[in-house]
């Protein structure tokens, strides 16, 4: 622990949190982009400090990412897309320093927690990681997309319906695995949609064209509000939401182990869950503070647990995960199963520094908050003008491309008006990211059994896939019930209100 307070490491420690923090916060910028812009910086450095660097960067980033989902909409990367469902809405009734306070404090429980795990369950979930193949990784995918249907707070069938926009739109470009060329009407769009672009423009965009259509006329009614919030009672609010905290960081820690998954679906589906369990599930989607403690405790729990594979079997267990093994690599570091007898210090120092690193993304996350808030007050028109500019910047900094500008302005334009028949971004970039998940574990699963056994035998059979079909299927039997559920209360409120009218 010694190693990560020399004034070097410290200080370099410092630079990848409040970096990481600003670079969270700008649409577009995801934590992925953040460590690739970052890593040119570490060739002159020791190993150990690069990773310093790019570690305190990638936590930060992640839950720095808040800040304009809460306060524009925006998810900062797509690991904060479920925060935008409440975050938002209680920034639009002026709490938008309570939302950033709760999200910052729950970010650093889980990251605390998921760190812990890296620190002394390393070795085990390694092996816990290794279990699964094709198959489970298709399960866990279609897991994600019975979540769909409850993320739409109006109707389970417009979010599937959303979800299957998203799904048909990850299949645009080559197929990864044949090669097959599919929906290429565009140049733009040759190369599939860019997660990035897409998100930008489903969430940014249809706030964009509100804000425009709102024009410079300012009404009382549209000035949002923002009070100030102290942070004790958010550290109590955060202590009492202990079942959303706890759904959140154990999702997050074991979504986040399982290769390939990433930050965003853990965010959803602690979200999802979260909401399933809560006695004041009506509350979510309104400004719930349950729901941003659930996906931001959730999408940093999954930043430790992400590393367990990298350091230990050198397989990358999400996408920045794959960045910083390629850092590691710069650097003569080859992770696996001796990285910690071949270089203990480094592995040690690399892991101690994001444990006091996401204390420190704590610490100023809490002081941005208070700042940041103040973004609400900006004017309809100076806004819209801003998170355009944003939008524009961060689709084309992906990758050097006007195409991927005409991919988030298209998109943005068909969400603005699906959100006019009541439709949800939401449960359209989960469809967009489960769908590359799921079609290439069902191919590679599909080769797969068919060189070894059938395919339903591959798919259907063994007790991790049983597992993840039984839960399928209780998903989706769940959301069902739930909208029935509600619908009869509904009708019941309508049948009374209707009775008091006419008495």
């Amino acid at each position: 622990m010694g190693d990560v307070f020399t004034p070097i490491n410290f200080g370099l420690l410092l630079l990848g949190t409040i970096g990481g923090l600003i670079l969270g916060a700008t649409p577009g910028l995801s934590p992925t982009m953040a460590v690739a812009l970052l890593i040119p910086f570490t060739f002159k450095l020791e190993a150990a400090q690069g990773l310093i660097l790019l570690g305190a960067a990638y936590t930060s980033t992640v839950a720095g990412g808040a800040v304009s989902a809460i306060l524009l909409k925006i998810p900062g990367a797509p690991a904060n897309i479920a925060t935008t469902l409440d975050g938002h809405t209680m920034a639009q009734k002026g709490q938008g320093a309570r939302a950033l306070q709760l999200s910052f404090l729950a970010s650093a429980v889980g990251g605390v927690f998921g760190v812990m795990l890296l620190i002394f369950l390393t070795p085990v979930l390694a092996q816990w990681a290794l279990a699964f193949g094709p198959s489970h990784l298709f399960w866990l995918a279609i897991l994600g997309v019975t979540v769909i249907g409850s993320l739409d707070g109006g109707s389970v069938v417009k979010g599937l319906l959303a979800g299957c926009i998203g799904l048909w739109l990850a299949t645009i470009g080559f197929d990864d695995i044949m090669g097959a060329q599919r929906f290429i009407f565009h140049d733009a769009v040759a190369g599939g949609i860019n997660v990035i672009p897409a998100l930008i423009g489903l969430f940014a965009i249809p706030q964009v064209i509100t804000m425009f259509a709102k024009g410079r006329v300012r009404l009382d009614a549209e000035v949002l509000e923002v009070k100030r919030h102290p942070i004790g009672e958010a550290v109590r609010e955060v202590a009492r939401r202990g079942r959303a905290l706890s759904i959140g960081t154990i999702t997050g820690s074991v979504i986040g182990l399982i290769p390939g998954v990433g930050g965003q679906i853990a965010g959803l589906v602690a979200y999802d869950q979260s909401k399933k369990m809560s006695p004041e599930r009506d509350k979510f989607g309104t400004g719930h503070s349950e729901g941003v403690i659930a996906a931001e405790s959730a999408n940093n729990a999954m930043v430790g647990p992400s590393l367990v594979p990298l350091l230990t079997l050198s397989i990358p267990g999400s996408p920045t995960a794959a960045v910083l093994l390629g850092g590691l690599l710069i650097h003569g570091i080859f992770p696996g199963s001796d990285l910690f007898d071949n270089n203990p210090d480094v592995a040690w120092t690399f892991i101690n520094s994001m444990l006091i690193g996401q204390i420190l993304m704590c610490i100023f996350g809490l002081y941005v908050a208070g700042l940041a808030a103040k973004v609400a007050q900006v004017p309809n028109a100076v806004m819209a003008a801003i998170v355009l500019g944003l939008a524009v910047f961060g689709s084309y900094s992906v990758q050097n491309s006007m195409g991927d500008v005409y991919v988030m302005m298209a998109l943005g334009t068909g969400m603005y008006f699906l959100e006019r028949f009541g439709f949800s971004a939401a449960p359209l970039v989960l469809g967009l990211i489960l769908g590359p998940i799921a079609e290439a574990n069902f191919i590679q699963g599909s080769m797969i059994a068919n060189a070894t056994s059938s395919v339903g035998q591959y798919f259907f059979t063994g007790a991790l896939n049983i597992a993840l079909i039984a839960v399928v299927v209780a998903s989706i039997a769940y959301s069902i019930w739930m909208e029935l559920r509600q619908r009869r209360y509904t009708t019941k409120d309508e049948a009374v209100a209707k009775e008091e009218a006419l008495s």
